[in-house]
């Protein structure tokens, strides 16, 4: 993990050990934490975790002591949502640095390894030195620091390197470390290339901890793009572009303010290839940034490119991606390049991985119009920590883009996936019916829209004249307040009708509604918080409504009124191949880090692997194996409560299957009529994935072997207390 960037992170907090500190979303808002957070404190011997309570929205710091050992089965695996597994898991990228350091290390040194995660690297320097030399790993990360001493133990490798577990800026030359370090081999890379601090942390290792004219692994990195035409892509951020084309008389972004939402100005980073047919390339690749590790790189970075148009059409983003030479002679490399990309660098290097994937760069608005043939200019610039871009295009006098005051006072800022929802015509149409036949033959109600959903606060006052709204907004808080405000007159109600509190409570009360009783309570639901999360922990809804039924009426319609939680047995051969037990890599054994990072494969008994929240249409080749089936119901006119459910499935498809695929479709109304589902077929939203600890081949209509199963029987349970899905199978 690198080591300079959690400096910025959270603020100091001093707590004993047996401390544990609860923190509720607006105290979140305050420390401005997006999960997970880890913070160590000073004297580097022990680590505050941030754990989140989904159904609650209320977090806890859990302190890790150096001392402390880590469990050996915990109920949740401590690593299992990082990219670590994946990354062991890339041969490619194993391969490739192992040769790269057998190269470079040809003789007993001082070797320095930044960010040395489980202490691969470090293995592979001691081992091309015949463990002569002197090599000093660097993990800032707590847990990780101790499960590397566990693997260097393992691989006897524990006297021939030196574990720290400080930030690499905390390092001290004749304190810590003998010497400034002859040679640096370091993976502090993202997708994006620079996200993990690799500039600030070379430029602090060039001037306090290595030796003039060091060697590196990697030797140097370049970075590239493409220019595309993509309506996938202009949907997940122009959202002012694509309500113009809907006519339901919700006006999220009104006209004069198309930036009254946007994305983050920033790369997002995607697999690529799983849109490859929605894609038009409007450029061959071209080269944007050199980044030479062998020398001391500097802070910032802007270049101009001259991109010559090879075809007629709007560009809407540009596609990025970075190629490793990890060698001085240049004859190593690994790319992140899609795989329409054939270059001596890419090839082989095609194996499906999720810890690191392209980038995509937005171009705000509806794009630009270009034509074959035609140039235009890129400006690139790049921080310490990312990479921006910009096209020079004149912008029109009457583009009232530029011409918008109240968006230099506010902005809200969602997610490509929250814009893409808010502008899908289906969606709006499944949700304005639902709240339209919620509020016939109702006089004056009171309307609490419990969730984060903007939508149903402007559906619920626009559509009653008479109604009162109040939104809770329990992530956006004052920002939904802000934005209400800027919009209500284009969506034809006043404020007097709407009310956000200004203070979060722990549920409603009579005082809070002015001694009415609920009406209606309604959600999508969507937590701002709880983007990328499992489906079933947006639950939180079923807990909200449960804290809020002293003040609902007898009447009161709660919408969603169902969820029902779907699976589907699927095949997933690069998903599981990337989320495999580790055994030998490179020489090594990592056979003992398989728990905590939530492996799947030969795990003993009873160990298995965690739920994964993935969007199944980018986990590479995937094929459907059985119909969908139901598992549990969740009835949301009654308070939250256990839930167990049972259900039998026949495969449809002969294959191997890899795991279970599981989501949440939300039934909006008691009609069952209107259903808004998460499946994999609807790629705004995650899924969620259960991986088997071994592939199990399956057949069509029973057995056609021995070997093949016909059926499988699947049982959860959904314990509320504790936000936890238990899932069993067995195959018939």
């Amino acid at each position: 993990m690198n080591s300079l960037i959690s400096k910025t992170l959270i603020p100091p907090i001093s707590l004993s050990s047996s401390t544990r500190l609860t923190l509720t979303p607006n105290s979140l808002r305050h420390f401005k934490l997006h999960l997970p957070r880890l913070m160590s404190s000073d004297s580097s011997h022990r680590l505050f975790q941030l754990k989140l309570d989904p159904l609650t929205g209320n977090s806890e710091w859990v302190v890790i002591e150096d001392n402390d050992d880590l469990p050996d089965c915990p109920k949740e695996p401590l690593l299992a949502t990082t990219s670590y597994l994946d990354m062991l898991n890339d041969s490619c990228r194993n391969k490739a640095f192992r040769s790269a350091i057998e190269r470079t290390v040809t003789k007993p040194c001082h070797v320095l390894d930044i960010g040395a995660g489980t202490g691969l690297l470090s293995m592979m320097a001691a081992r091309a030195m015949g463990l002569n030399g002197t090599v000093t790993a660097c993990e800032s990360y707590l847990p990780m620091a101790k499960l590397m001493r566990k693997v260097l133990h393992r691989n006897r490798m524990g006297k021939a390197i030196s574990v720290f577990n400080k930030r690499s800026d905390e390092l001290e030359v004749g304190v810590d470390i003998p010497s400034r370090a002859d040679v640096l081999v370091s993976e502090i890379l993202d997708s994006e290339l620079l996200g993990e601090g690799l500039i600030p942390t070379l430029q602090h290792a060039y001037d306090k901890l290595l030796v003039e004219n060091p060697l590196t692994v990697p030797f140097r990195a370049v970075t590239y793009g493409q220019l595309v035409e993509s309506t996938y892509l202009w949907k997940l951020h122009d959202l002012s572009g694509i309500e113009a084309k809907v006519s339901d008389g919700i006006h999220l972004v009104p006209t004069g303010s198309d930036s009254i939402i946007q994305v983050k100005s920033r790369q997002y980073p995607m697999h690529c290839d799983a849109i490859r047919e929605e894609i038009k390339l409007l450029s061959e690749p071209f080269e944007i940034f050199e980044f030479d590790f062998w020398k001391r790189p500097e802070s910032n970075g802007e270049t101009k490119v001259q991109v010559k148009v090879i075809d007629d059409g709007n560009i809407h983003a540009i596609v990025s991606w970075w190629v490793l030479q990890l060698d001085r002679e240049g004859t190593v490399f690994y790319s992140t390049a899609p795989r329409w990309i054939n270059s001596p660098a890419s090839i082989g290097y095609w194996d499906w991985c999720d810890h690191w994937k392209q980038c995509v760069w937005f171009f705000r608005g509806k794009g630009m119009s270009v034509s074959r043939g035609e140039e235009v200019l890129l400006e690139a610039s790049h921080t310490e920590t990312s990479v921006s871009y910009n096209l020079n295009v004149q912008v029109p006098k009457n583009d009232t883009r530029q011409h918008d005051h109240n968006i230099r006072d506010f902005q809200l800022l969602l997610s490509p996936e929250r814009i893409a929802i808010y502008g899908d015509s289906k969606w709006r149409s499944s949700v304005l019916a639902a709240v339209r036949n919620a509020l016939q033959g109702r006089v004056n109600p009171l309307c609490v829209v419990v969730d984060d959903s903007i939508f149903l606060t402007l559906l619920a006052a626009n559509l009653s004249k008479t109604s009162h709204v109040l939104s809770l907004f329990p992530g956006l808080r004052e920002k939904g307040a802000q934005y209400l405000e800027t919009v209500v007159k284009a969506n034809c109600f006043s404020m007097d009708r709407v009310e956000v509190p200004e203070k979060r409570k722990p549920c409603l009360t009579l005082q809070d509604t002015r001694g009415k009783k609920v009406d209606m309570l309604i959600g999508e639901p969507y937590y701002y918080a709880n983007e990328g999360m499992l489906p079933w922990q947006n639950l939180r809804f079923w807990k909200d409504r449960t804290l809020l039924d002293p003040v609902l009426s007898e009447d009161a319609l709660i919408m969603p009124c169902k969820g029902i939680l779907k699976a589907r047995a699927m095949s997933l051969p690069d998903l599981w191949s990337s989320r495999r037990c580790l055994g030998d890599v490179e020489g090594f054994d990592h056979s003992i880090v398989n728990t905590t990072l939530g492996a799947c494969g030969e795990l003993p008994a009873p160990k298995e692997g965690p739920f994964l929240p993935f969007s199944i249409w980018q986990c590479g080749e995937i094929k459907e194996l059985s119909e969908i089936f139901t598992i549990l119901e969740f009835d949301f006119s009654k308070p939250i409560s256990s839930c167990h459910g049972t259900a039998q499935v026949k495969f449809t498809e002969g294959g191997i299957c890899h795991g279970f695929v599981l989501w949440v479709d939300w039934i909006m109304d008691t009609d069952n009529s209107i259903v808004i589902s998460t499946g994999p077929e609807h790629r705004y939203w995650k899924q969620g994935v259960k991986l088997l600890s071994k592939p199990v081949a399956v057949g069509i209509n029973g057995c056609n072997s021995n070997s093949e199963y016909g059926s499988t029987i699947v049982e959860a349970l959904l314990e509320p207390s504790s936000s936890e899905l238990i899932l069993k199978h067995a195959f018939l």
